[in-house]
């Protein structure tokens, strides 16, 4: 991809090394306005479908089945992850950092850790 991926929980601060700071949840942090989360972009259209964050619930027995569901939900959205990567890539030319922000009090097994995964699996 050419570029750094990383992820970090909304709830931290943002940081110059964090580049390009996109909001990976399907719904809004609870108890964070629009205005206290500093993210360049929020996507929810990248972020699992509602049934499946539902099955999942965050459940570590279930997470490598999640991130099968997850990958394919991710490859059926394939032009929501292309214009992200586009987008990052425009805000920041270099090989620069793209963050993905997630919500989730688990820091191992979230979509934002997944995706992370999906992107450094593509080619080019």
């Amino acid at each position: 991809m050419g570029r750094s991926v990383r992820v970090k929980r909304v709830y931290e601060p943002a940081s110059a090394e964090d580049g390009y700071r996109v909001l990976v949840d399907r719904v809004w942090p609870r108890g964070l306005s629009k205005g206290a989360v500093a993210v360049d972009e929020w996507l929810p259209d990248v972020a699992p479908s509602t049934e499946l964050r539902r099955w999942f619930g965050h459940d570590p027995s279930r997470w490598e089945e999640f991130n099968r569901r997850y990958h394919g939900e991710l490859v059926a959205a394939r032009e929501e992850v292309e214009a992200l990567l586009e987008r990052a890539t425009r805000h920041a030319p270099e090989e620069t950092t793209l963050t993905l922000v997630y919500s989730a009090r688990d820091t191992e097994h979230n979509q934002a850790v997944s995706l992370k995964a999906f992107l450094e699996r593509r080619p080019g």
